[in-house]
């Protein structure tokens, strides 16, 4: 099976997480994917807002009705730091006939190399780097920076990466903005679906914390 995994805080899951997945679906023919929500990701300690369990309940209810989507609990059941690579590793050793599709966005290409372990996590996953079109050029994707990945892994596992490279229209949305505008008050129709809307208002999510009087 082609599995293509989605990583992130999800806080919360928003129209670009899943267009980001659907996209990727689509143009590399993956079979499914997981969306994977972090307990602690190790770059963001300390900026997790909403609780984990929170944060899954927004996925299902974002996935569900769609068959290719699913949501995998394996680093927020296993709670603290996880690191890509293991996470990586493990889903390799549980079913080893899964070719894994590693999505993410254009500017962690970047920060890939800092990463625990990259040149495994290249080996284990290849790595879709999710660019933005080029709105010169329809279906052509932005140019990026690969020097820092190829200085790492061989020409050739490099050029399959590079194959994999996925062009999507930007949507000019983000977890921060939605969790800002709920905070001040502002609607958030159409950055989420419907249901992680009513979820973030019924459960009093990203609101301001109250003036101590």
């Amino acid at each position: 099976m082609r599995l293509g995994i989605l990583g992130g805080t999800f806080d919360p899951v928003h129209y670009g997480h899943l267009l980001l997945a659907e996209s990727c679906r689509e143009d590399l023919a993956l079979d499914h994917i997981w969306f994977l929500p972090t307990a602690m990701p190790p770059h963001k300690q300390q900026r997790v807002v909403a609780t984990t369990s929170a944060r899954v309940d927004m996925l299902e209810l974002a996935v569900a009705g769609h068959s290719g989507f699913s949501v995998c609990t394996y680093e927020a059941d296993r709670g603290g730091v996880n690191y890509t690579v293991e996470t990586l590793a493990h889903f390799k050793a549980e079913d080893p006939t899964h070719e894994l599709f590693f999505l993410m966005g254009a500017d962690a290409l970047r920060d890939l190399p800092t990463w625990k372990e990259p040149r495994r996590l290249c080996e284990l996953a290849i790595p879709v780097i999710v660019g933005r079109g080029d709105t010169d050029a329809p279906g052509k994707a932005e140019k990026l920076d690969w020097q820092g990945l190829a200085d790492l892994i061989s020409p050739e596992r490099l050029a399959a990466i590079q194959e994999h490279q996925v062009s999507l229209t930007r949507i000019d949305v983000s977890s921060s903005d939605i969790r800002a505008r709920v905070a001040t008050g502002r609607t958030i129709r159409y950055r989420t679906p419907r249901a992680v809307e009513m979820y973030i208002k019924t459960n009093g999510l990203y609101r301001a914390p109250a003036e101590t009087p």
